[in-house]
């Protein structure tokens, strides 16, 4: 089974495509978002980490790292780097931990009890600074992740713990957010919240994004 929200990411020793790393040492004070996927040489696959070697400016722009996985072993990542950078015009720049015991994956639960063992689901872990688990996605081998969806997210983790706020549904960068229920007290929503909010219930308090 995934990993629980709420739970600390196991932390692990493993090679990547750029050296050794202990996870948590690797992690610093960042958040993380950790990528799993099935093997190399994978179409969907080749796609994702192209895209996200082009993005890895707006993930650094949000105090997150990105890392990727597949239980191949490192001589074969670096033959799928090659194809990466050929087919999708980038130049890699994050790391790709080589698992080919599966160590991390079965840390992280990404062996299908009934699949095929050789293929590690494909997830997607935010994982913050103190190295909780926040949020997890799960795709199917067919479909491939929408990154805009992933940095949607992490903006979304981040603005809750910087100002209590919660994100409504189809919630973009800039528009309004949820005051969260666990303020009450009227002159702490003032001091919080000094563009003002509009209570549509009691429970229901919308107020512009803060730090925008």
């Amino acid at each position: 089974m995934s990993l629980k929200l709420g739970t600390t990411a196991p932390d692990f020793e493993a090679e990547t495509t750029q050296g050794p790393i202990r996870f948590h040492e690797w992690a610093g004070d960042s958040w993380v978002v950790f990528f799993s996927h099935p093997a190399d040489f994978t179409p969907v696959c080749t796609t994702e980490l192209g895209l996200v070697a082009k993005l890895k400016n707006r993930f650094d722009e949000r105090n997150a790292k990105v890392l990727a996985i597949s239980v191949d072993p490192l001589e074969s990542h670096h033959g799928w780097i090659a194809d990466i950078e050929d087919t999708q015009d980038v130049k890699m720049n994050y790391p790709i931990v080589a698992d080919p015991e599966q160590k991390v994956a079965d840390l992280y639960g990404l062996i299908h009890p009934e699949a095929d063992a050789k293929l590690t689901v494909r997830s997607v872990f935010f994982i913050d600074p103190s190295k909780k688990v926040r949020a997890t996605i799960t795709y199917p081998p067919a479909t491939g992740r929408n990154f805009d969806e992933i940095l949607r997210v992490l903006d979304g983790l981040q603005l809750t713990d910087d100002y209590q706020v919660a994100t409504p549904a189809n919630w973009k960068d800039g528009d309004d957010v949820v005051i969260v229920p666990s303020i009450t007290d009227a002159a702490e929503i003032k001091q919080k919240f000094p563009k003002g909010h509009r209570e549509l219930r009691p429970y229901l308090r919308m107020t512009p994004q803060p730090n925008k």
